[in-house]
């Protein structure tokens, strides 16, 4: 029986521990902090220990020496959790606070890339709002504005109207709009094309980098892609454009060459390169990277794949990558549909009465829930807890059959909460083409 802590409190956390749970081994889960998903894992306890706590976090670790530290969110890694726990001797699947960078930091993100010559779009990078604006006014548009650091996945702008992406950057660098993660700004050329996240294993120790089956998510809030950023709404798995050709030109043009930039700089790397990448006219190019398992593609990517779980990651933590068998997945499909809080990514209301959650519980094949924003109360059961509530993921021969059978349990009223919402269209494109 290993031990296992895991670091989040969110969907993407649920669907690695339920990954996990299913390894042949035995595993005991403490999940910090963990939500009313995770609580329900076989072996399963949920600490009172936030995710963003790093000194909380490793003294727990140090106290009780987890067999192994899986940390699911960015901002813990980008403090330096890692290293904190890899000086003690403790394996951890995720970057030091060194390789976090590549998230942690757009613009270092995007001197990484040019120094080992990974396409990506051009940018300028700037501190002061009057230059960025008239950076802007020289620009054809449409404008893609970035915060620098962490901003929860809602730090960048896509827009046709200029005055709109002037308000963007004085807000962003004078207005507090991001805090310290908006006190520098990129201002890049707008790609157009399709979106697609290659998340890859990642062993700078062993020299290895393998790429999951990609992934497409949906980052804007409501259909059409039209609204604000979220953190995501969906996301399926494998999408059809994804060619055998040009899954290559990803290994040999991004994502060996970041592997090698990274050996380069002499970063000790052990966890997750997601790649959020454009498939241009001209081919696949870097929109950003991050430095761990997506949210909400990992959800999407979890039931698909029939690997153990336990193995790769401690393979990935211990160094030894390169020794680990060819991931294993299911034939066919997911498509998973996030079914968030009414005004999300806006004001929501939190402590809603949810029901239905006892109706699926991962055992069955073909359907999943991932809990994200959710708690237990006594007397009360499960509530809302956060923006994005739950991930509904369904598996099937192809991408039309999963994206059926994902909105027929909506429909069919399976789960329900107050003012809940969701996008009708995740695969929508896809539908078809199979």
């Amino acid at each position: 029986m290993k031990n296992v802590l895991v670091i989040g409190g969110g969907g993407r956390e649920h669907a690695l521990g339920w990954a996990l749970s299913r390894s042949p081994k035995g595993v005991k889960l403490y999940f910090a902090p963990g939500n009313a998903g995770t609580a329900t894992l076989p072996q399963a306890e949920n600490l009172a220990i936030g995710a963003e706590d790093v000194a909380s976090l490793t003294a727990y670790a140090l106290e009780n020496k987890p067999d192994l530290v899986v940390v699911g969110p960015e901002v813990p890694l980008a403090a330096g959790l890692a290293d904190r726990l890899r000086e003690a001797g403790i394996a951890v699947f995720g970057p030091g606070a060194a390789g976090a960078r590549l998230e942690a930091s757009k613009s270092w993100a995007k001197d990484f890339m040019q120094r080992y010559g990974i396409p990506t779009a051009a940018q300028a990078t700037f501190e002061e709002a009057e230059a960025a604006i008239a950076y802007l006014d020289r620009q054809p548009g449409p404008f893609v504005i970035k915060a620098d650091g962490l901003a929860a996945g809602k730090g960048v702008l896509v827009t046709g109207d200029w005055d709109e992406a002037e308000k963007f950057a004085r807000e962003a660098l004078g207005g507090g709009l991001f805090g310290q993660a908006g006190q520098r700004i990129l201002i890049e050329e707008f790609m157009s094309g399709v979106e697609v996240s290659v998340l890859a294993l990642c062993d700078t120790v062993s020299k290895k980098i393998i790429p999951f089956e990609p992934a497409c998510d949906y980052k804007r809030a409501f259909d059409g892609d039209q609204g604000p950023n979220t953190g995501g709404m969906g996301a399926y798995s494998p999408p059809g454009f994804m060619t055998p050709e040009l899954r290559q030109r990803v290994f040999d043009e991004i994502l060996q060459p970041t592997l090698d930039g990274l050996l380069a700089e002499g970063i000790d790397y052990r966890g997750i390169v997601y790649a959020g990448l454009m498939i241009t006219a001209t081919g696949p190019k870097v929109i950003e990277y991050n430095c761990r398992f997506g949210d909400p593609e990992t959800q999407s990517l979890m039931p698909r794949i029939n690997s153990d779980m336990l193995e790769i990651l401690e393979a990935t933590a211990a160094g030894k990558l390169a020794e680990l068998p060819a991931l294993e997945y299911k034939p066919g499909a997911s498509v998973g549909v996030v079914l968030a809080s009414g005004g999300y990514p806006g004001p929501y209301k939190k402590g809603l009465p949810v029901t239905g959650t006892e109706k699926l519980d991962n055992q069955s094949g073909d359907i999943y829930l991932f809990h994200a924003g959710t708690a237990h109360v006594d007397n009360a059961g499960v509530v809302t807890a956060g923006g994005r509530v739950f991930n509904l993921i369904a598996l099937g021969e192809n991408l039309a059959i999963a994206r059926q059978r994902v909105y027929n349990i909506i429909d069919e009223g399976v789960i329900r909460f107050e003012e809940m919402i969701f996008r009708r269209d995740i695969a929508a494109r896809e539908v078809g083409k199979n």
